[in-house]
């Protein structure tokens, strides 16, 4: 049985990291960077471009990418063939 002393996983580190952050400076500067965050951050996802262009840019925009990928196909098999 391997002995893996010394060694943590990435949650076990980051486990101990936020209670060591949490001793050294408490509850308020989570609240602080957690409101930080959300100025910051914003809605997420796209929602704010959604409430500008609409629905019908999704599909403006994803016919155009189709279409430049089915011409890139295409140049591909042209300079293969």
């Amino acid at each position: 049985m391997p002995e893996n002393k010394g060694r943590m996983t990435v949650s076990e580190a980051g486990r101990k990291g936020g209670k060591t952050t949490a001793k050294k400076y408490g509850r308020e500067f989570y609240e602080e960077i957690g409101e930080k965050g959300g100025k910051i951050g914003g809605p997420k996802g796209g929602q704010t471009t959604k409430k500008k262009y609409g629905h019908e840019f999704y599909e403006e925009i994803g016919h155009k990418g189709g279409q430049k990928v089915k011409a890139l196909i295409e140049r591909g098999k042209e300079s293969a063939g």
